[in-house]
């Protein structure tokens, strides 16, 4: 059976990628595992339910398994059969232990595969049956892509040490009614429940980020290159940058960020370090290049790893949920020691220093607690009229040639508005030279696309220091671009939050139905992007 995927918004045609390989680069087989690896949280969801409890090792489970099946996480078979077989067994033992005779999917008596051959052979017997119904199976896989996200923010919180129960009731709920015959509204419910479960993971994430490394700070941020080698890391795991920064010392390398780790050059935990220079690049469609020009190591910690060109596969290294076969792997920590970056930094020791590809400075940090520091001042700016309007852009970026439109977009923006954003798109307008208003600049970078919580927990206050009753009459204009799960979990939370008018693309999902999409606009009046000139008249007048 050829694979079929369209959770990303990248997907060929805006209708799915099917035969050999999908746009992100992954294989069918690594398709079709993935497709096996949800399968088996599916399984874990429904005999947790039948147990009545979720135990914390099932959560942080379907958590890592639901984050390697992101887009542009995992393209290792090995490694994905591996989370399928360690899935099986704590099915198994959650079985045992409350006494529960099958999973209503995948019970032992039918389910007796261990390798991947097997794996796929009993994929094409016993896949999950098409929906007849095209409403349900949108909600559903608008449900699951939206688990997906909450997992990934959930994850990266664990990694700090920071769990939430609740959270892990609810990845195993949601996995679980993903097989249930529901209706079509109690899948609408559904998907705002996962909204509000995504604001809570935020929320916890957000936590364990500045708990552990404190509030992230304006600072200026070198663009630029030394002499000496270098390691890049990217994704987004602070932990990986701590452990990193910390094994360099020394040494005679300097650390990058590259992507969405540019923010980790926000926190203060980490400007001690005087060996961390700065940020190297931009969005992660274009490390093919700006890998090969770095001459050092690469460190991918989460998602957003393209296929890497044989020019420079030998320098790439994963960790965590990440995976491509021929790359090297750090393994995760043991009994709570750090992970062993040696190999890296060895190797970076015989590399060139990075190949110049830009100079300067970019500015960055405008997460909640900074910005409240400057709530007198943006509040005299809206107030005397200096402000008119705030346009979120936050988001992914990608590689499609239309997402030209957010650079127009942000360059034609009228002076008196400011960009809140998060997320890799921020490369779209971060380094234009917009200006400021009464020394405000007019782009305020809150972080990663996991940093989104800023930007909701901004409105809220904002919405209460206007004496406001609906966040919806704030001078807040929402044109947000997607890419991949971890967007859907965010565009989730601000329909919970009652966010309405949002504008997104460049496309929108695939797998939304018409019928889907018709709830989505009667409720929130969600539209696509058009063009900048009608898109401006109608989100800024």
């Amino acid at each position: 059976m050829a694979m079929f995927c369209f959770q990303c918004q990248e997907t060929i045609g805006n209708k799915g990628c099917t035969g050999a390989a999908g746009y992100c680069g992954k294989t069918d087989r690594v398709a079709q595992l993935e497709d096996v690896l949800v399968y088996v949280t599916k399984g874990l969801g429904v005999v947790s339910k039948k147990a009545g409890t979720v135990e914390p090792r099932v959560g942080r489970f379907i958590a890592k398994a639901l984050f390697t099946t992101i887009t542009n996480v995992n393209f290792d078979e090995d490694r994905i059969t591996e989370a399928i077989n360690e899935g099986l067994k704590l099915r198994d033992e959650i079985k045992k232990k409350y006494n529960i005779s099958d999973d209503g999917l995948h019970d032992s008596a039918t389910w007796n595969a261990t390798t991947k051959e097997e794996f796929l052979a009993k994929w094409d017997e016993i896949k999950i049956p098409n929906e007849q119904n095209e409403d349900i199976k949108s909600l559903k896989e608008l449900i699951t892509y939206g688990l997906k996200g909450l997992a990934a923010y959930t994850e990266h919180a664990a990694v700090l040490g920071y769990e939430d129960q609740d959270v892990w009731n609810f990845l195993a709920e949601g996995m679980a009614i993903t097989t249930e015959n529901l209706s079509v509204d109690e899948l609408v419910g559904y998907a705002m429940k996962t909204g509000e479960a995504a604001v809570k993971a935020m929320a916890l994430l957000d936590k364990a980020n500045t708990e552990t490394y404190g509030h992230p700070e304006i600072s200026e941020v070198n663009i630029g290159v030394r002499n000496n080698p270098g390691i890049l890391i990217s994704g987004h795991d602070l932990k990986d940058m701590e452990e990193l920064l910390e094994q360099t010392k020394g040494t005679g390398v300097d650390v990058y960020t590259h992507g969405e780790m540019l923010p980790a050059n926000y926190y203060p935990a980490f400007k001690k370090y005087d060996h961390f220079v700065g940020n190297y690049g931009n969005a992660w469609w274009m490390q093919d290049k700006e890998f090969e020009a770095f001459n050092g190591p690469i460190l991918m910690t989460t998602n957003c790893l393209v296929p890497p060109k044989d020019s420079y596969k030998d320098r790439v290294f994963t960790t965590g949920e990440v995976g491509f076969p021929g790359v090297k792997h750090i393994p995760d920590r043991v009994d709570g020691k750090p992970k062993d970056f040696s190999e890296i930094i060895e190797l970076a020791k015989k590399c060139k220093p990075p190949t110049p590809i830009e100079s300067g400075k970019i500015i960055g940090g405008f997460a909640h607690e900074q910005v409240f520091k400057l709530a007198d001042k943006v509040v005299d700016a809206v107030k005397s009229g200096a402000i008119r309007k705030f346009v979120v852009m936050a988001g992914c970026d990608g590689r499609h040639k239309s997402r030209e439109y957010y650079t127009e977009f942000a360059k034609k923006l009228p002076k008196d508005t400011v960009i809140l954003t998060a997320g890799c798109a921020k490369y779209r307008y971060i380094k234009l030279n917009l200006g400021d208003i009464n020394g405000i600049p007019r782009v305020l970078d809150a972080g990663q696309c996991n940093d989104s919580y800023s930007l909701a927990v901004i409105a809220m206050k904002l919405k209460e220091v206007f004496g406001l009753n609906d966040i919806n009459e704030l001078p807040i204009a929402y044109n947000i671009a997607w890419y991949e799960q971890k967007a859907v979990a965010v565009l989730l939370a601000l329909l919970y939050l009652g966010v309405k008018n949002i504008k997104l693309g460049p496309t929108l999902p695939a797998f939304v139905s018409p019928n889907v999409l018709k709830v989505l606009v009667e409720n929130f009046n969600i539209s696509t992007i058009s063009n900048v000139d009608d898109d401006m008249k109608e989100l800024i007048g």
